[in-house]
């Protein structure tokens, strides 16, 4: 069992599924259902399910919003070290899924997260927190001044800070602190944002030029790319036909990666228990699947290939 401090995203997600082919500019037959989500969230939820001791914090509303996230971190087991303004709403994210779980577009009403501020960081909870952890795990919905700051603290610590990029608009907070992290999670679009390139063959050799130690870049049904000290490899995913909603995969593929590495499984294998991970997400309406533990990762891990070195 690994100790995580997760700091981040907790809200509350809305997303609809389109039942008939995308129609823009018309009104589009399909279901709307609502959970709490987040990138931090869904990665706290299966860290802990996949049975680490998992602690997270961030900021909501006192609203209903704020009250379902609660509820949701005490029935996974995280302790909720949450700040909460109570004249303020929680943040949401609402999504536009086409009938085969893909995205068409996303709104997320995220301006509370603002408040995650320097000051969060300087409370004696969050610093005995960090201190008492073995990882830390943060998304790129803080501020980009509370993520310098937060990697100050984890490197005096000497804590592992992993990051899940979050958006291509977001990942950029980080682009100045990258040499701080142990491993960043991104997905295709969010490397190309960063690395300000849209061929994945250059991806390694400038994100390591950057600073980055290492990173696992998705593809969703394409290759995934990965790097640390020692190698560049590419992992070919297993086709997955019955997606239901993709929402949360990039997510649950941080958290069973992290789960390996703090298991001391190098990161080409860890990868694989990620891809794992992601497949059992996808093929679930929730972003964060209950029944996402150790055991259904392992026996999804049969399907997924071996690393493949590149360099």
């Amino acid at each position: 069992m690994t100790r995580f401090l997760v700091l981040g995203g907790a809200h509350l997600d809305r997303r609809a599924t389109l039942a008939t082919e995308t129609r823009p500019g018309a009104s589009n037959p399909g279901r709307w259902r609502e959970e709490p989500g987040g990138g931090g969230f869904n990665a706290a939820q299966t860290l802990s399910r996949l049975g680490n001791d998992v602690q997270m914090v961030s900021v909501r509303g006192g609203d209903a919003a704020g009250e379902t996230v609660a509820q949701a971190a005490e029935a996974a087991g995280i302790a909720d070290m949450a700040q909460v303004f109570l004249d303020r709403s929680t943040p949401s994210y609402s999504a536009v899924l086409d009938q085969n779980g893909d995205l068409v577009i996303g709104v997320a009403d995220m301006d509370l997260y603002d408040h995650f501020s320097l000051r969060q960081l300087s409370k004696k909870s969050i610093r005995d927190a960090i201190a008492a952890c073995d990882r830390v795990l943060c998304d790129a919905n803080l501020p980009q001044s509370t993520l310098a700051a937060l990697t100050e603290r984890t490197t005096a610590a000497d804590k592992p800070l992993a990051a899940i990029a979050i958006s291509p608009a977001k990942v950029v907070r980080l682009a100045g602190l990258l040499p701080e992290l142990s491993v960043l999670f991104l997905n295709a679009a969010e490397a190309a944002a960063l690395c300000e390139t849209s061929r994945p063959r250059d991806w390694p050799d400038r994100l390591r030029a950057a600073g980055l130690k290492s990173a696992v870049i998705t593809g969703g049904g394409d290759p995934l790319i990965g790097f640390d000290s020692q190698c560049v490899f590419q992992i070919d995913p297993p086709d997955v036909t019955d997606i239901v909603d993709v929402t949360g995969a990039g997510d649950a593929l941080a958290a069973a990666t992290l789960d390996a590495l703090g298991g001391g499984t190098p990161l080409p294998e860890a990868a694989r228990a990620g891809i794992a991970a992601a497949g059992l997400a996808v093929r679930s309406p929730a972003a964060a699947p209950p029944d996402l533990d150790l055991p259904a990762v392992r026996a999804a891990m049969a399907l997924v290939p071996d690393p493949v070195m590149l360099s």
